[in-house]
């Protein structure tokens, strides 16, 4: 059986599966789950995109640093973290040294899919108000696949349900995690 991690931490592009995968393994294991751009509004008082347009982008880098850093110290967590976040050589430090890091991937037209369903009827993120968001991602995805392959585990999400992903970061983790399957 495989040695407990201190924690788990999720990294991945928008959309991934961190936090229904991270809430999922929580909820079937009884770590406590922590997603930590919630607490970076907490903590700043305000919503992100707030603090990019009222503070600017290093200001949010900045705290999001710390976070990450107060997360990792911490033990039995499920930690989802932000989609830029593992991009950042620091960050990326910090969350290989403070659990096992699982890259949740998924292709671009999954990523598209899943974005306008949990953005239906809402603002266009940012990120995707181009011409072409699918190639958008893929070439985000491309910048950040360096980053990405540094993470201890990939789990490709496409066509499974976030119980089943869960499954399996737990199963390479030897938690048994008890979900509905998919």
């Amino acid at each position: 059986m495989a040695e407990l991690p201190r924690n788990i931490v999720l990294v991945g592009f928008m959309a991934s599966g961190k936090t229904s995968v991270g809430r999922a393994l929580a909820d079937s294991t009884g770590w406590a789950f922590v997603d930590a751009d919630d607490v970076i509004v907490e903590r700043a008082g305000k919503p992100i995109h707030r603090i990019f347009s009222e503070d600017g982008e290093p200001a949010f880098r900045e705290l999001e640093s710390r976070v990450i850093a107060d997360l990792c110290a911490g033990e039995r967590q499920v930690i989802a973290s932000g989609g830029g976040s593992f991009v950042s050589p620091q960050n990326r430090d910090v969350m290989l040294s403070g659990g096992r890091v699982f890259f949740l991937s998924a292709s671009p037209t999954e990523i598209l899919r899943r974005v306008r369903e949990e953005d239906a009827g809402g603002p266009i993120r940012p990120l995707l108000a181009v011409d072409d968001p699918e190639a958008r991602i893929a070439e985000l995805l491309a910048q950040r696949a360096p980053a990405y392959a540094q993470a201890h585990h990939t789990v490709e999400t496409d066509g499974v349900t976030a119980d089943g992903v869960a499954e399996r970061v737990g199963g390479m983790c030897g938690i048994s995690v008890k979900g509905s399957g998919g």
